[in-house]
């Protein structure tokens, strides 16, 4: 919350209003005068008036997230006249459920992984990835990795050789 003295420098309202800034203005807190652009926008969009009444109607805590809510909504609303912080709204969750089907493939993926790696029962749930991904790495720390992430290991490469160089396979 940054302030200013009202007798050295009027608060961004009071100066873009063009009226003496008195003690207890209620802008004076919340719109410094380093900041003229941010109450200009808010006095554009929701008009001095209507922002003086709303500030009365909160509690004293309040009031800086209100102002913080009213700028950023006056500013969305100034760079999209038609949508505002709509259109920022909707793209933040349409990116939010993209991310989220991203992620549930992941989690799909991984819960493929871990159960090509343990045979011993099906995973039914993200819950048990965590302990199926332990117990993959306790198994591999303890020699009994199968190699390659593989739930079985592979013959030696030496099967290959005979069936070329013998002549006789049964495939």
């Amino acid at each position: 919350m940054a302030s200013s003295s009202c007798y050295s420098s009027p608060c961004a309202a009071c100066k873009f209003l063009r009226r003496k800034c008195l003690p207890g203005c209620i802008f004076e807190p919340y719109f410094p005068p380093e900041e003229p652009h941010k109450f200009a926008n808010v006095h554009k969009i929701f008009g001095a008036s209507n922002v003086t009444k709303l500030l009365n109607e909160l509690l004293p805590h309040q009031r800086e997230d209100a102002v913080n809510t009213l700028a950023y909504e006056a500013e969305a609303r100034v760079r999209d006249p038609v949508y505002g912080c709509v259109s920022e709204i909707t793209f933040l969750h349409r990116q939010v459920e993209h991310l989220q089907k991203e992620l549930d493939a992941a989690n799909a993926d991984l819960i493929r992984y871990a159960s090509c790696n343990d045979v011993s029962a099906p995973l039914s749930g993200p819950q048990e990835i965590g302990s199926s991904l332990h117990n993959m790495a306790l198994s591999r720390r303890m020699g009994y990795d199968h190699g390659g992430g593989y739930p079985f290991s592979y013959p030696p490469s030496s099967w290959n050789d005979q069936n070329h160089s013998g002549g006789g396979g049964n495939i």
